[in-house]
């Protein structure tokens, strides 16, 4: 119902905060609207939010922006960025790192937002891909067919030649999952450098070119 993540409200849970009836809640306790719920004696409405027209937005994120909500060092976040909403929260839907630019999705539908990230989904993730380096057709097999990384075999679905010459060279690829920095590690482990990575899809949503760095569409 976007009061918080999974792992936020197992703190006031184990803390005794969150009232279920009347009685302290359990972690993995099934609740649904008609239960009455308190968390820090404040009643939470989920009938409301659980029925509430789920919002979905896309913003092209830019290069040095973090994908989390608070960041330690002060860096700014993909969050600033994001329409104010009265019900719910905006739950993110994949990661960028830091380097990287482009599609994010955005959701106050957490049932949705676990649908499209989830592993067994298997949606598929395209990205842009400046590359510095030597290329070849062997090169490009390899990275088809599996590489070994440190947490597993990991492959492109796809690679398509995108053109440019010399240490401008792009390539699109397919990936159909989102593990850390996959697509860097991948053509780091052929030799050759990502010079500049942009996510341009995420399942069927492309993003689309009016749409300025920096900036969210619902």
């Amino acid at each position: 119902a976007g009061y918080g993540w999974r792992r936020e409200i197992e703190r006031p849970i184990a803390a005794g905060e969150i009232l279920v009836n009347g009685q302290p809640a359990t972690v993995g306790q099934a609740v649904d609207e008609h239960d009455q719920i308190s968390m820090r004696g404040q009643r939470l409405h989920l009938g409301s939010r659980l029925n509430a027209t789920p919002k979905v937005l896309m913003y092209n994120k830019p290069a040095g922006e973090v994908c989390t909500q608070h960041d330690p060092d002060g860096r700014k976040t993909v969050f600033e960025a994001l329409p104010t909403i009265r019900a719910g929260r905006w739950i993110m839907i994949g990661r960028l790192d830091i380097n990287t630019d482009g599609l994010l999705l955005f959701t106050t539908d957490g049932e949705l937002a676990n649908k499209l990230m989830h592993p067994s989904s298997e949606v598929e993730r395209e990205y842009a891909v400046r590359v510095l380096g030597q290329v070849d057709n062997e090169m490009l097999i390899r990275l088809q067919e599996g590489v070994e990384l440190d947490d597993g075999k990991a492959s492109f679905l796809r690679i398509i030649d995108a053109g440019g010459e010399g240490a401008n060279h792009w390539y699109h690829v397919v990936l159909a999952e989102g593990r850390n920095r996959e697509v860097r590690r991948l053509w780091e482990s052929q030799g050759v450098k990502v010079s500049r990575l942009i996510r341009v899809r995420y399942g069927n949503i492309e993003l689309p070119r009016y749409l300025r760095t920096g900036h969210p569409q619902e």
